[in-house]
């Protein structure tokens, strides 16, 4: 059977994962307009956003590593088959249940195909670095677009609550007949029914060699990813009530401006030195929501803009460091699960605090709940950077491990770094492995 090239199949990857998020964000700038027609509150709001987030956890717990098993393929083309149900589902709502219905199979969907997308983009990478750009920076592109087209649609086009959802599922359609060419990595062993069973029960894991990387980078996780929640659940109606903005496009672009400025921090923070990255972007988180804070107080709708642009440079190159990071560690077999747990640690910070959120904004209003939003945002990016910080000790302090037969004959180390012998006088050639540091991240 004809298979895609690599290069082409992992474009084909990437352009999935860009297209499967692309429909989180789309409904976003239309909550105004299902409020307007459906008279619900803003904690219904975030009720209809939180459920697709807990839909989307609990596939990640359960699908999140069969792909590992069956390959990537069979996985993501079933998700991407049941996301294109959603999209009718989209379109036949006539109230909140039926919105409710197209977010909870969407999250089905979106969670058993985001750890597996990103496990294959790794898969197919023709480098390791494109491989953590692509997987960092195709979310935040698809979250863009999404915004910016249904904005663009809601305003502009007929059938504006319609329309972007049948784009859609045209592009669904289309991806699933590319995924069909797309080569499977190889597996070490056929599963059996008691492999998938395990496999689907829901479970989260890392494995022992990623588990330190892993704790020290979920501050960043959460920060980053509560931040996205904030933007997505509640920033519209900042933006229409708060700012005055009544323009639909306008807002969908508004909301856009976080998560293209995002692509553009995971695009060009693998330029920047490795010491610098986290840093630069928890800095970059820290700015951001400050600006916000102040856009807020001043009711400024430039500031807020320049405040969330900056504020998704940030959050794309702080969550490419965390993708980096754990890809780095984690055996190719493993990668689907790994990802998964990833997922599910960031998509918890996604909507834990916006449901709270939004149960606030009918107590104490819209600005008072976002201005505690963006307060309780800074408290997390000073933990990351702490976490940071300590991680960077630790990889200073702790020489790597070794196997058994490398590390077991004390060494005398020459003046350049090379080895010159053994504690039993056999020479031994070669670079010093016991100077070896990995960077810190």
């Amino acid at each position: 059977m004809y298979t895609l090239p690599r290069p082409v199949a992992f474009v084909v990857t990437g352009t999935s994962t860009v297209a499967m998020l692309s429909a989180a964000a789309a409904p976003s700038p239309l909550y105004p307009v299902y409020q307007q027609l459906w008279g619900f509150s803003s904690f219904t709001l975030t009720v209809i956003f939180a459920v697709y987030v807990l839909a989307l956890i609990g596939s990640l717990l359960t699908v999140g590593s069969v792909s590992d098993l069956v390959g990537r393929c069979p996985v993501v083309i079933g998700a991407l088959t049941l996301l294109a149900v959603s999209m009718l589902l989209f379109v036949v709502a006539d109230g909140v249940p039926g919105l409710i219905a197209a977010r909870v199979v969407q999250g089905l969907a979106t969670g058993a195909a985001t750890g597996t997308l990103t496990a294959m983009t790794v898969d197919l990478q023709p480098s390791a670095p494109t491989g953590a750009r692509v997987a960092s920076a195709a979310p935040t592109v698809g979250l863009f677009a999404g915004a910016m087209l249904a904005g663009a649609l809601v305003q502009y086009a007929s059938y504006p609550r319609y329309l972007v959802f049948w784009v859609l599922l045209a592009a669904y359609i289309a991806l699933i007949g590319l995924l069909l060419l797309v080569p499977e990595a190889p597996r070490a062993t056929r599963p059996g029914r008691f492999d998938l069973a395990r496999a689907l029960r829901p479970t989260v894991g890392v494995p022992p060699a990623a588990r330190r990387v892993f704790v020290s980078q979920v501050p960043a996780m959460i920060s980053t990813w509560a931040l996205g929640g904030l933007y997505l659940s509640l920033g519209s109606s900042v933006i229409a009530r708060v700012l005055g903005v009544g323009n639909h496009f306008v807002v969908g672009s508004i909301l856009g401006t976080f998560f293209l400025t995002g692509a553009v921090g995971a695009a060009v923070t693998p330029r920047i030195a490795d010491r610098l990255r986290r840093p630069l972007g928890l800095a970059a988180l820290a700015v951001g929501v400050v600006l916000t804070l102040a856009a807020m107080l001043a009711q400024t709708l430039p500031l807020y803009v320049v405040g969330s642009a900056i504020a998704g440079f940030g959050f794309g190159a702080t969550f490419l460091v965390v993708m980096a990071a754990i890809a780095d560690e984690t055996p190719a077999d493993q990668r689907g699960q790994t990802f998964a747990t990833t997922f599910v640690v960031s998509y918890t910070a996604f909507s834990l605090p916006a449901l709270v959120a939004g149960l606030a904004v009918e107590w104490v209003g819209l600005r008072t709940t976002v201005l505690g939003y963006c307060v309780l945002e800074l408290v997390l990016v000073a933990a990351a950077m702490l976490a940071g910080r300590a991680r960077t000790r630790v990889t200073r302090e702790v020489p790597p491990s070794l196997p058994d037969e490398v590390i077991a004959p004390p060494r005398q180390v020459g003046p350049l770094g090379g080895v010159l012998g053994s504690a039993d006088g056999r020479v031994v050639s070669g670079p010093c492995l016991c100077t070896a540091t990995k960077p810190a991240e």
